[in-house]
């Protein structure tokens, strides 16, 4: 017997159904937003994993085509691998959950939520969020929930929670605010330059709207929620960790006590020895190991979070509020279009751009209604980045997450493509990793555009906050800007922002916490503010002060210009014979849009102008008294056809071929010469007659 829950959100009904799908779930709930169906089943397993020292949570956001009455793309004509979006998506809701489920549960959990059917003013992404925090706390599985999230528009100077799509495409912000009752676990932004004020305000107007949306989860999971399982709980046994913290923690601190990684896990890997031969007959290894380790984690934890907390103290001497050395150069790579290598510490990012006709745009084969993105950013984290021997296997859920987050951050400073008619693609390319590589690929990106001539409408820079709280204490808590590795591990947030000196472009949030209070929020903005300006006017500005006014001699050049619509089909040609004969003779790419708008890219500046006075030929109608030189095409018994541009001929009566009489056709020119003529009538038919000139 199913059972139907209602409310309403931004005005539009919201409907939680269960009991009527996925029976064998743990848990499993139908979400109606309007037309917009998905259905989430959360699972877990019946014992914990062996041998891991983590909670293996899965989630994963499945997009299905028939959503939107389309058939995929793609030879085998069904859904492949995950989107991007649906990548996204899964990771937005992975966030804020991830954080309350029991750290020590070591079952497997999975939640799945499948996009049934879409209406692009209420967006699936939402539903799935509610869908997956509704269907665990209805089930089973331990968690301390409920959380609830929604998106946050700021349109006409309003905020507005999920906006409509006409709404979106105004709106300043693209907010999104996971949270519970109590506190915010989540943010995820792209934002026009908004300023931090007005950010914090649209979160805190955000977790209004999240707290009644957790009070209905809430009501529904002490109706009808089931009794949480008894799970095996994977506790370091306090008197292990109290022997090892005894005999190594003076040891952690010495081997912690550096501003350099490598030097840091050499000495850590000497203290592990230690403890392993000390401990052998005590706790052997064979037997103890995961345990041992799980209590040397414990122990590094401890003593960098006191040092935090209560010395002041970071692991690498700096103050808290203290950037690492900094360092920024432009134009390392010669033939590339634009380059730019930011170093922060032991971070280092390289960042090339590569600009291309529009043509190049990715084309998007989703569920929502965009249709192609001409600006484009990859990132890639190679295992060497942290010292480590693994093949690389291509973008994982972790680098395609950061190059969306870089490229978010970007987005809003990127010139219009009437302003800059090119396809981008920036690639950052991790080549040292000890925390913020994220932003790191912001700040290189930017100097990678500044560099390559885009005419971006500032720079963007990106830093991160980290958090120490006191579990006992709320309101006792230590923010530290630009962390390191070691204090992302061990610490209780990453809190990344990008933005220009005028505002935020860009927010990502990861927590390990049960939620964020207003007052570290205010003072996570505050500080990342600071920090990003001086990063901007101290290191990335004297690198390079503003874009270049040239472009690189390797980039294609761009040429712009406009056809009549009803002359389009005379440039393609029959086939595309005609547009195919021009790119065949220049070299150059065109792209020709259904507006007349041709963009015309070469990187010989000559070839792609003699593609435009070819396409200009072809509009541009003859008139009497012109003259051509053109290929005869075409015999007849009385005249000749010649090509005067690329479809478009025109006729020499056997009368006009010479001044003399001519008896054959073929005794004054051949298919195939060139023949210079002169117009001499445009008929009612628009018939062209020539007469043929000497030479």
């Amino acid at each position: 017997m199913s059972k139907i829950y209602e409310t309403e959100v931004a005005g539009r009904k919201l409907s939680l159904e269960f009991g009527k799908v996925a029976g064998l779930a743990n848990g499993s709930v139908l979400v109606r937003y309007g037309d917009t169906v998905v259905i989430t089943a959360a699972t877990a397993s019946d014992k914990p994993r062996d041998g891991i020292d983590f909670f293996p949570l899965s989630i994963d956001y499945e997009e299905k085509m028939y959503a939107v009455g389309k058939i995929p793309g793609g030879f085998t004509r069904r859904e492949g691998r995950p989107s991007e979006n649906a990548i996204l998506t899964a990771r937005v809701i992975d966030r804020p959950m991830r954080p309350l489920f029991p750290k020590d549960l070591r079952n497997d959990v999975s939640i799945v939520s499948t996009v049934l059917s879409v209406e692009q003013d209420n967006a699936p992404e939402f539903c799935a969020m509610i869908g997956s925090s509704a269907a665990v706390c209805v089930s089973d599985i331990p968690f301390n929930g409920p959380i609830a999230a929604v998106y946050v528009g700021l349109v006409d100077g309003e905020f507005v929670i999920n906006p409509t799509e006409a709404q979106r495409e105004v709106s300043e912000m693209n907010l999104t605010v996971a949270g519970s009752a109590k506190k915010v676990v989540m943010i995820e932004a792209g934002a026009n330059e908004v300023p931090e004020d007005k950010m914090f305000a649209a979160i805190m107007f955000a977790h209004e709207e999240i707290k009644k949306l957790c009070a209905f989860i809430q009501k529904i999971q002490d109706e009808i929620g089931k009794p949480k399982f008894e799970y095996e709980h994977m506790v370091v046994d306090e008197q292990l960790f109290n022997d090892i913290r005894a005999y190594a923690e003076d040891m952690v601190k010495e081997a912690m006590d550096t501003d350099d990684k490598t030097i840091r896990d050499a000495r850590l890997a000497v203290v592990y020895d230690n403890v392993y031969e000390y401990f052998n007959e005590q706790y052997p290894v064979e037997e103890y190991q995961l345990q041992i380790d799980e209590a040397l984690y414990k122990l590094q934890k401890t003593v960098v979070r006191n040092w935090l907390m209560y010395d002041k103290k970071r692991v690498d001497g700096r103050g808290i509020l203290e950037l690492r050395p900094l360092s920024a150069e432009v134009g390392l790579l010669p033939r590339a279009h634009g380059s730019g290598l930011f170093s922060r510490g032991q971070t280092q990012v390289l960042t090339v751009a590569t600009l291309g006709p529009l043509g190049e745009a990715k084309i998007i084969d989703g569920l929502d209604n965009e249709e192609y993105r001409r600006y484009l950013h990859h990132y890639n984290f190679p295992s060497y980045s942290v010292g480590e021997t693994r093949p690389s296997r291509g973008p994982g859920r972790r680098e395609i997450g950061h190059g969306a987050l870089a490229e978010r951050a970007l987005v809003p400073v990127i010139p219009s493509e009437s302003e800059f008619p090119y396809a981008i693609r920036l690639v950052s390319e991790v080549l040292s990793s000890n925390g913020s590589t994220s932003q790191g690929s912001v700040c290189g990106s930017t100097l990678a555009l500044m560099d390559a001539g885009v005419p971006i409408k500032a720079p963007v820079a990106g830093i991160s906050v980290g958090l120490i709280t006191d579990p006992d204490d709320e309101d006792n808590f230590l923010t530290m800007v630009d962390i390191q590795g070691v204090e992302d591990f061990f610490g209780d947030m990453d809190f990344k922002v990008a933005g220009t000196k005028k505002g935020i472009t860009a927010i990502q949030m990861d927590l390990k916490i049960d939620g964020l209070t207003p007052a570290i929020i205010r003072t996570a903005l505050e500080q990342t503010k600071n920090a990003r300006c001086y990063i901007l006017d101290e290191v990335m500005l004297k690198a390079i002060a503003k874009p270049r006014e040239e472009l690189s001699p390797y980039a294609p050049k761009i040429i712009n210009m406009t056809v009549p619509v009803d002359k389009i089909r005379e440039v393609i040609g029959s086939g595309g014979k005609v547009i195919q004969g021009i790119i065949a003779e220049t070299g150059a790419k065109i792209d020709i849009e259904d507006d007349g708008s041709v963009y015309i890219a070469a990187v010989d500046t000559e070839m792609g102008e003699k593609a435009r006075r070819m396409i200009e030929a072809i509009v541009k109608e003859p008139e009497v008294g012109e003259i051509y030189e053109g290929k005869v095409v075409r015999i007849m018994d009385f005249g000749a056809f010649v090509e005067l541009l690329p479809g478009k001929d025109g006729l020499i009566h056997i009368s006009k071929l010479a001044k003399g009489r001519v008896e054959k056709v073929t005794d004054v020119v051949k298919e195939g010469d060139i023949v210079k003529v002169e117009v001499i009538e445009i008929d009612d038919k628009g018939r062209i007659n020539l007469r043929r000139l000497e030479n």
